[in-house]
């Protein structure tokens, strides 16, 4: 079951959350948060001038709203729908990149691999508090991004815990 978030113009120039507010909310105070795993997408209707040519990733008030829904929620990465592109569109609005109408998307590297350790981190702390498993979903994470993670680095994650 597909949960949508939708976005305007309104929200969007204003910094309200409240739209993710109103949706994901009620997820955390569900029992189990995975039935609702890789099911969130975002509805964004950001009208701009017809000649603007900029993908809503390259508009720097959607991209700022983002930033701060990702200061509320750090681990959402775990609600998005990631076959349906949703993480990836996500990760464009937190990473600077450009675009190639042969290659599309191409992400700054550096800022690539900090955004997606950064994210494996958060996760991997996020999960074990919910208990739910992490190693798989994580490399699943890492895997969209073009990233291979050995299994030596959860290794040292579990190790730092302690």
């Amino acid at each position: 079951m597909t949960i949508t978030i939708a976005l305007n113009n309104d929200f969007i120039n204003n910094l309200d959350l409240s739209p993710a507010l109103t949706v994901i909310e009620p997820l955390l105070q569900e029992e189990s948060i995975t039935s609702h795993e890789q099911q969130l997408c975002f509805e964004i209707n950001y009208t701009r001038d017809a000649n603007d040519p900029r993908e809503l990733s390259e508009i720097p008030e959607v991209r700022l709203w983002f930033v701060r829904l990702d200061a509320k929620y750090p681990w959402l990465p775990f609600l998005l729908d990631w076959k349906a592109g949703e993480f990836v569109r996500y990760t464009a609005m937190l990473v600077p990149h450009q675009f190639s109408s042969k290659e599309g998307i191409q992400y700054n590297p550096e800022a690539l691999e900090i955004f997606l350790m950064h994210k494996i981190f958060i996760l991997s702390d996020w999960l074990k508090q919910q208990s739910i498993p992490t190693q798989f979903r994580l490399k699943s994470l890492a895997q969209i991004l073009g990233y291979e993670l050995e299994d030596t680095f959860f290794d040292m994650i579990e190790k730092s815990r302690l």
